[in-house]
C-alpha cells in the first residue's frame, strides 16, 4: 500500500489491523466443541470443560453412557447435546436408582448458562441432575429431554441459607419428560423439578408423570417451587398420575408470587395410597392460579388449595376441573370463576392426559374472565377466539385437539396398578 502524505492510509491500515486482532480474539473465544462416543470421553470432555474456564459444547453421539461418578460441571457456558437430536437415543446414567448407589446425581452444575439438550438421565442415587443455586448456577437451559427413575428428585435446585442473595435465577425447563418408568417411584421423598430460592424460573411445555409414593407419606410435587423462591412461571405442561401437582411455597418455607397457568392435570383411580391434590399454594403470597383444567379420580377432596395466613392476595380463576377449590387455614384472596363439575365427556382423552375440549361446551366456552398476562392457551393458540376467555387451559377451535408440547407421554399403567 502506498502511503499517502497526510498519513491517512496508515490510519486505515491500524484500524484495519485492529479489527483483524478482534476478530482472533473473537475466534479465540468460541466455543470449543468436543464430539464423544464413549464413557471416558465423556468424562474427559468435561474435565476439558473445566479446566479451560467453559464455554465448551459436548456432542454426545447415540449410545448408553454408565457413569461411575458424577458429571460435576463447575464453570459458565457448557452444553451437553444429543448429536442426533433424539433424546431417546442418547442415555447417560448412574449405577442405580437406589440409597445405596455409587452415582448420586448424574450430573452437577455449578457454573452459570449451563444447557442440556437432546439426552435422557436416569439412575440417580440422589438427582438425574442438580442446579448448584449455593454456586450462582443462574440460566440453566433444559430442553427436550428425558429425566427418570432417581431416587430422589429429578431435577433439584438446591440452595444455601448461610448465603442469602447467592442462589439460582432465570432457568429455564422446556419440553421434556420426567417420569418413574415402573408407573410408581421407589419411596415417598421424590419429585419431578424441586425447586430452592429460584426466581424467574420457566417450566413449560413438560410432561410429568408417576411421581407417586408407593408408602410411608405423600410424595412431592411434580412442579414445587419454595424456600425463598419468587416469580417463576409453570405454564402449558401435562401432569399424570403424580401425587401432587404443582406446588408454590411450604408452610414455614414461603414463595412469593409466580404464576401457574395453562396446565392440564389427570389422575386415575389407580390405587395409588397418597394421590393428593393438583395445585397448591401454601405460605405463597401474591401467587395466581388461573386457566387451568384438572380432572381428578382417585379419593382426595379438591383440586386447589390455598392455605395459611401468610397465603394473601392470590388470584385463583377460570380453573376447570371436577372437584372444588379449597380455602385452608386462614388464606384469602380473589377466587372466582372457577368450574368443579367438570365430566369426561368434556375431555378429547382424559386418561391420556389430553384435557382439550371435545366440543364447545356451554358454560365453558367465552365463560372465563380476561386477566392481565393471559394471551394464550396450552397450544399457544392466542385467547380469546370468539366473544371471550374460555375457562381451562384449552381456548376450544374445531383444530385444538392435540397436544400443545413435544414431551411425548409413554403408555400409562393399567388402572388398578398394584400399589406396594
Amino acid at each position: 500500500m502506498r502511503r499517502d502524505p497526510s498519513g491517512r492510509n496508515h490510519s486505515l491500515l491500524s484500524a484495519s489491523c485492529l479489527m483483524a486482532l478482534a476478530l482472533v480474539a473473537s475466534v479465540a473465544s468460541a466455543a470449543t466443541t468436543i464430539e464423544v462416543n464413549n464413557v471416558t470421553a465423556l468424562v474427559n470432555a468435561v474435565a476439558t470443560a473445566n479446566n479451560s474456564g467453559g464455554n465448551v459444547t459436548i456432542l454426545v453421539d447415540d449410545g448408553t453412557y454408565t457413569l461411575s461418578d458424577t458429571l460435576y460441571v463447575n464453570v459458565p457456558n457448557v452444553t451437553i447435546a444429543g448429536k442426533s437430536n433424539v433424546r431417546e437415543n442418547v442415555i447417560i446414567q448412574g449405577d442405580a436408582m437406589a440409597a445405596d448407589a455409587k452415582v448420586g446425581n448424574v450430573i452437577r452444575v455449578a457454573g452459570s448458562n449451563f444447557t442440556l439438550h437432546h439426552v435422557t438421565l436416569q439412575k440417580g442415587g440422589w438427582h438425574t441432575i442438580q442446579i448448584a443455586g449455593e454456586s450462582n448456577a443462574d440460566s440453566p437451559y433444559i430442553h427436550d429431554c428425558v429425566l427418570r427413575d432417581a431416587y430422589e428428585q429429578l431435577l433439584k435446585v438446591s440452595y444455601n441459607a448461610a448465603t442469602p442473595g447467592v442462589a439460582s435465577d432465570n432457568g429455564r425447563v422446556e419440553n421434556c419428560l420426567f417420569q418413574y418408568t415402573a408407573g410408581i417411584g421407589p419411596e415417598y421423598y421424590i419429585g419431578g423439578i424441586d425447586g430452592h430460592a429460584t426466581t424467574g424460573w420457566v417450566v413449560r411445555h413438560n410432561t410429568f408423570q408417576s411421581i407417586a409414593s408407593p408408602n410411608t407419606d405423600v410424595a412431592e410435587f411434580a412442579v414445587h417451587f419454595w424456600d425463598g423462591s419468587a416469580n417463576n412461571t409453570v405454564e402449558d405442561n401435562t401432569i399424570i398420575n403424580c401425587d401432587r401437582g404443582i406446588g408454590f411455597g411450604l408452610q414455614n418455607s414461603a414463595n412469593t408470587g409466580g404464576i401457574i397457568r395453562n396446565n392440564m392435570i389427570y389422575h386415575a383411580n389407580n390405587g395409588a395410597p397418597y394421590a393428593d391434590v393438583a395445585i397448591a399454594l401454601a405460605d405463597s403470597p401474591n401467587s395466581q392460579v388461573y386457566n387451568n383444567t384438572t380432572y381428578l379420580l382417585h379419593n382426595f377432596a379438591w383440586s386447589i388449595e390455598y392455605r395459611f395466613t401468610q397465603t394473601t392476595g392470590v388470584l385463583i380463576e377460570n380453573n376447570l376441573s371436577n372437584l372444588p377449590v379449597q380455602q385452608r387455614d386462614g388464606a384469602t384472596g380473589t377466587v372466582s370463576t372457577n368450574l368443579g363439575n367438570a365430566t369426561a365427556a368434556m375431555f378429547v382423552a382424559p386418561t391420556s392426559g389430553n384435557l382439550h375440549l371435545a366440543s364447545a361446551v356451554a358454560g365453558v366456552v367465552d365463560a372465563g374472565k380476561a386477566i392481565s398476562g393471559l394471551t394464550d392457551d396450552f397450544d399457544n393458540q392466542a385467547r380469546p377466539i370468539g366473544a371471550g376467555i374460555d375457562i381451562g387451559a384449552d381456548e376450544y377451535s374445531s383444530g385444538s385437539t392435540g397436544s400443545g408440547g413435544s414431551a411425548s407421554v409413554v403408555p400409562m399403567p393399567p388402572t388398578g396398578v398394584t400399589v406396594q
